[in-house]
């Protein structure tokens, strides 16, 4: 099997996968407004201002978001707030974007709290000399916040490029059936700019209630992060590329990927999507074989992935919406792969089907960063 150029044995951890994905659809760029659950104060506005101003206090209602409690004590916080209640909160966002530039990535921004999150805020910590911590604190959050002084959310103007697409109307769920489609691109502009932009598509909305994204010259708020680019690295963009990354660690318990520079300095923090029962994630080394940009995916049916009928090789053309992504880093053992994900706010909260799945962003942030011959080990716990 060939993915972008390179050569692999096998996909295994796309199996079952096709007859799994529903539809992807465009989604309404409406959104409906909800009612204040009784009893529960309402939350900070969510607007710019309120993002970039946010900051942490000790009695902060936000403080809540990334503390260390039981997944039952969380439910029962989840019931007593209101089960419908995910209204994005402005310090958590302004957290998240510093996270991400800092390459501690938190997944998609979605001004919530979560695994991912809580995941970020650790590694950071730790990177920096603090005491690892799943919750905010003074120290950490100041920390943080002396990363970068710039704004965390910014206006983006849409062009007419934003507006034309192309999209595609609709994802079919099935391999096959995408193989039919010129390219797996975007279903809407929605999507588009939350994925460039590092974004969950209901955020985007939330900052931007009545905006119209087909409209060649509307201002957005979006979060300040770089812009996600999803084709082919010209010469002159490969050469600018720093390739600080030697190592890398896929740890399968906590599902993070680690990597580090040469002198084994902790440089970027990604969640990820590392295997199932059904298909585990491998165990031991490998190395780095090759990176791929813009793949394009040829299935073999020798493999005869759980859901795919065909008898005879296809290939998936290239697109953030391709079963896997945008870039793929093949590895030395046979079938495995880095790669990205049509999904990237199921990172991280799903499984994947043996291989290790990045965001979009995350994936292209690290297969920028890292060359063949970087060692790359799975930890088991």
């Amino acid at each position: 099997m060939r993915v972008g150029g390179v050569s692999l044995v096998a996909l295994v951890c796309l199996a079952g996968a096709a007859s799994a994905a529903p539809d992807k659809e465009p989604a309404s760029n409406d959104s409906p407004a909800r009612s204040e659950p009784a009893g529960r104060e309402a939350a900070p506005a969510l607007t710019r201002e309120a993002i970039d101003a946010a900051t942490f206090t000790e009695d902060a209602t936000s403080k809540d978001a990334g503390t260390a409690d039981s997944k039952q004590d969380r439910a029962e916080k989840d019931v007593a707030k209101g089960a419908d209640d995910k209204r994005p909160d402005p310090l958590l966002v302004k957290v998240q974007v510093l996270l991400d530039r800092a390459h501690f990535s938190p997944g998609a921004i979605d001004g919530r709290d979560g695994e991912n999150l809580r995941g970020a805020l650790s590694a950071f910590a730790v990177a920096n000399g603090l005491p690892a911590a799943n919750s905010l604190n003074a120290k950490l959050f100041d920390t943080l916040k002396a990363t970068s002084a710039e704004p965390v959310v910014t206006d983006y103007t849409l062009t007419e490029a934003d507006v034309a697409g192309p999209y595609v109307a609709r994802i079919p769920p099935k391999m096959e059936d995408q193989a039919d489609l010129d390219a797996l691109g975007y279903t809407d502009a929605r999507e588009m700019l939350a994925e460039r932009f590092h974004m969950a598509p209901a955020l985007l909305t939330a900052l931007n209630p009545g905006k119209a994204l087909d409209k060649a010259g509307t201002v957005i708020a979006v979060a300040a992060v770089p812009p996600l680019e999803t084709g082919k690295p010209s010469a002159e963009d490969r050469k600018r590329m720093d390739k600080d990354v030697a190592r890398v660690t896929v740890d399968k318990e906590t599902r993070h990927v680690r990597a580090f520079d040469k002198a084994g300095k902790l440089v970027a923090f990604y969640p990820a999507s590392i295997g199932s029962e059904e298909k585990p994630a491998p165990s031991g080394h490998a190395t780095v074989k090759g990176v791929a940009f813009a793949p394009t995916y040829t299935y073999n049916p020798k493999y005869a992935f759980k859901g795919v009928k065909a008898k005879e090789k296809f290939e998936i053309e290239p697109g953030p919406n391709n079963p896997v992504g945008i870039a793929w880093i093949d590895l030395s053992i046979p079938s495995y792969g880095i790669h990205g994900t049509p999904e990237p706010e199921k990172v991280g909260k799903t499984e994947s089907h043996g291989c290790i799945r990045l965001t979009n962003w995350d994936v292209r942030d690290l297969a920028s960063r890292i060359e063949p011959g970087a060692k790359v080990t799975f930890v088991d716990d």
